[in-house]
């Protein structure tokens, strides 16, 4: 069975030592999502996409304080309210330095799709592959998982993996983009994600949330 997933509102995780939270924004149905410790109201956001105005609701409905951005990759639908939401709190941005060139496409991106072109964040820190990320009380380790973008990171936290496109529920992310490898993704899948224990919560870009676990045993692109 599809595990719950709300596009209209917000889905909801709650793990011992975290609380994962994200809102379906935006013309590509992109998840942004905002994460924290139970026991804090300071918030990591990490691929806040659209809609900015919503997100804004949700932070203050829940009496959040934001205090980074981190993506796992920069295309156009992953970045579009990281500038208003540096405007108002002032937040750090972290992208991976192999992204650089997917953040500069961006407005060339939005043409071919025929939407308006986000204003490009400055990134203020490099994420860094092999160094621990302490960010909000939360401890993140950081898995290179290139193949859908040339600089696709994802997070490891509080025992669930935010991928971003790299792997979907009954899917994996599309490779046809520049930057993107085929090949290159299958292995980062199998090498970075695969390697988890099933249990693992994996939150995606796109669509409801999984687990290794599933996916070891039912994605079609993963048999073989």
């Amino acid at each position: 069975m599809q595990p719950q997933w709300n596009p209209h509102g917000v889905t909801r995780h709650e793990a011992e030592n975290l609380i994962v939270e994200y809102l379906v924004v935006g013309p590509f149905q992109e998840n942004s999502y905002l994460l924290r410790r139970p026991d804090s109201t300071q918030t990591v956001l990490i691929d806040p996409g659209d809609e900015v105005e919503r997100l804004l609701a949700q932070i203050e409905r829940e009496k959040l304080e934001p205090i980074a951005i981190i993506n796992t990759h920069a295309h156009l639908d992953h970045i579009g309210a990281i500038v208003p939401l540096q405007q108002r709190f002032e937040l750090p941005f972290y992208l991976h330095d192999a992204e650089l060139p997917v953040l500069q496409m961006a407005p060339l991106a939005a043409r071919m799709f025929g939407v308006p072109a986000p204003e490009l964040p400055t990134v203020d820190r490099a994420l860094q592959i092999g160094e621990p990320l302490q960010l909000a009380g939360l401890d993140f380790e950081l898995r290179f998982t290139p193949g859908h973008s040339p600089g696709s990171v994802t997070f490891l936290v509080g025992g669930v993996a935010i991928a971003g496109d790299v792997l979907f529920y009954g899917s994996i992310g599309r490779t046809d983009l520049p930057g993107g490898d085929y090949d290159t993704l299958i292995q980062s899948i199998e090498r970075q994600l695969m390697s988890l224990d099933d249990e693992t919560v994996v939150f995606s870009g796109h669509g409801p949330h999984t687990t290794v676990g599933r996916e070891r045993r039912l994605n079609p692109f993963l048999q073989g």
